[in-house]
């Protein structure tokens, strides 16, 4: 089997290299699925140099949890179920999306429960961006956000994988959405996902632009994955809440008389523990974004750049590491002309 190992900790893409590992066995509560197609992350960029502190069955190190070398990258797939065990709903053949680290990989064994059936219109490329993203956004947003219609909603990074997918959530809500990005093109792709104004995040006054389009009354809520937190206090209503659910840069200092003044709610969102801690709460997640993407109120997001087989897995993720992203970089790990892609 070949996958995309991490020998030792790199700091250059470069360095990342295909392997010929052991086909994995399937336990006997596991399901083993062929991978056809896995999405690219900005969490591997944070793995392969490991300066992403916790990770699930980590060992651990200087207190904290980490996956140590060696290990396979990626943490999202689509593809064929393989084997299964009696009774799993998931059975040889069903075309299936999950979660899970080790994606980057010409096959994986993983539980039932990271496991979702594709929709019937979407292929296994449209699909593989699925498993870390849309959850994220729609936890975020819906669980703790509690957004609500007629609300309006900021969105941070608005073309990423994150952001797009917040975008669509928030519009099926029956929110008006304010997206921000880092260039014009972007801008555009947010547009054309939904968002209703967009601005660039790079003009320092961007807050006061959001303040005229809300005629001075900001925002209910703020969806950031990127740090933006300082400058979305000054354009959000008495009350309002901020959802932080990443960092792209450095980590911010804020003053807590802000957050007093502006009576401003903060509420920090992984999905990952959530999971963890609460796998009803996934469960519900899953179920309410079954129910948009079978109205078509979520479309896929797919990078409009080819990115085929698992030795492309370096250029894709130097690509996302210069932001020229939009939505989700998918490596198309099989080389079958006939899978449906």
């Amino acid at each position: 089997m070949d996958a995309v190992r991490i020998d030792k900790f790199v700091h250059t893409y470069n360095e990342i290299k295909v392997s010929n590992v052991a086909i994995p066995q399937r336990k006997n509560d596991e399901v083993l699925v062929t991978i056809f197609a896995a999405g690219v992350n900005f969490v591997d960029l944070l793995y392969r140099r490991s300066v992403f502190p916790v990770v699930p069955g980590g060992k651990h190190q200087n207190n904290r949890s980490l996956v140590l070398p060696p290990f396979t990258l990626g943490l999202e797939f689509a593809g064929v179920v393989d084997s299964s065990p009696p009774g799993c709903s998931f059975k040889p053949g069903d075309h299936v999306f999950g979660g899970s680290l080790g994606s980057y990989a010409s096959r994986i064994s993983v539980k039932p429960s990271v496991l979702h059936h594709i929709p019937s219109k979407w292929s296994f490329a449209e699909a593989a961006g699925l498993a870390a993203t849309v959850p994220v956004s729609y936890g975020a947003l819906i669980m703790r956000g509690n957004i609500r219609p007629g609300e309006t909603v900021l969105i941070h990074a608005a073309a990423g994988g994150l952001g797009l997918m917040a975008v669509q959530i928030a519009k099926a809500r029956g929110c008006t959405v304010i997206a921000t990005a880092g260039c014009g093109f972007k801008l555009e792709v947010a547009r054309k996902y939904g968002a209703d104004h967009t601005f660039n995040y790079k003009d320092p006054v961007w807050f006061k632009h959001v303040l005229d389009v809300t005629n001075g009354n900001g925002v209910d809520a703020v969806f950031d994955p990127v740090g933006l937190v300082d400058k979305s206090l000054k354009c959000l209503k008495q009350k309002g809440r901020i959802l932080i659910v990443g960092f792209a840069g450095n980590i911010e200092q804020i003053g807590t008389n802000r957050v007093l003044l502006k009576q401003a709610v903060l509420i920090g969102y992984r999905f990952g523990e959530t999971e963890r801690q609460d796998p009803a709460e996934t469960v519900g997640i899953w179920k309410g974004l079954r129910e948009m993407i079978d109205k078509d109120l979520i479309k896929p997001t797919v990078y409009d750049k080819e990115y085929t087989g698992l030795e492309s897995v370096p250029e894709a993720m130097t690509d996302l590491s210069d932001r020229k992203v939009w939505g989700k970089a998918i490596i198309k790990v099989t080389h079958d002309v006939k899978a449906r892609m």
